[in-house]
């Protein structure tokens, strides 16, 4: 009892000095810097690029270079993105703090054109913003804490923190452990991203077709990347009445002289 004591108290000092707020104004409890993200994001990076196959094909690594390039113009930052394709059948993409993503190349047959493909790459950009990741492994520090405490009293071995820091930066599947992200953090993303793709000039109405798309994917449950998310019904029916407000973003965006990325789905 004692034991249990002083692991609340570790948590409860360490939570009232780390909370804040989300872009969406949802709090937030962050315990790492963006520095500390920042060298989280690119450790994983580089450990997913040795683990993984990088596709060679020229031409759709190219498609979704442009469509990345876009996203990441509209955040109006110096900071550079490294965009990988990796040659998978997964239907899956990610972000990672610091400015990296890696999409798969199964994705491309889910996401039929370059505004679907945009609907994922700006939610997944949207994760990194709102900080989901730095969620995710705070309240995996937090946990340690706690784990610490008990290990020390108990005589018992640690955990491993890195492969824990990689699951909460939504790198499950690499490293066999899952901290998938919340409905609130995913349904956050969603918003974002789709204000960031219609800002970047990609067609918010799309993004309907391409969740329409995913629930049909892999049967039944749909494709790892949905594994966590909200209900199909519920994602579309919030992008649904989401449209109103983001079609003036749009609108806006295509006034601008902006590159075509219909280069690979035309190859």
């Amino acid at each position: 009892m004692k034991l249990n004591w002083v692991v609340a108290a570790l948590l409860s000092v360490a939570v009232a000095g780390c909370v804040s707020k989300s872009p969406t104004g949802r709090s937030q409890v962050l315990t790492f810097t963006n520095a500390q993200m920042s060298q989280m994001g690119a450790e994983s990076f580089a450990q997913i690029k040795k683990q993984q196959k990088i596709s060679n094909d020229k031409a759709k690594t190219a498609y979704v270079n442009c469509i990345a390039d876009r996203i990441t113009d509209v955040l109006g930052t110096q900071q550079p993105w490294e965009v990988v394709l990796f040659e998978s059948e997964q239907v899956n993409a990610f972000a990672l703090p610091g400015g990296y993503i890696g999409v798969y190349t199964g994705l491309l047959e889910v996401a039929e054109n370059q505004h679907q493909l945009a609907t994922v790459m700006g939610h997944e950009v949207a994760h990194v913003l709102a900080q989901h990741g730095n969620e995710q492994v705070s309240r995996a520090q937090l946990t340690g804490i706690g784990m610490q405490v008990a290990d020390a009293a108990l005589g018992a071995s640690g955990v491993d923190n890195k492969d824990l820091y990689m699951a909460g930066l939504g790198l499950g599947a690499q490293v066999g452990i899952m901290l998938p992200f919340g409905r609130a953090q995913e349904s956050e993303a969603d918003v974002m991203g789709l204000e960031l793709m219609a800002k970047a000039g990609f067609d918010p109405k799309e993004s309907i077709a391409l969740w329409q798309n995913m629930a049909k994917a892999g049967g039944a449950q749909g494709p790892e990347l949905l594994s966590t998310h909200p209900s199909h019904g519920t994602r579309i029916e919030d992008l649904q009445a989401m449209q109103q407000q983001v079609m003036p973003l749009y609108a806006q965006a295509q006034k601008q002289s902006l590159a075509s990325c219909n280069i690979a789905r035309n190859n």
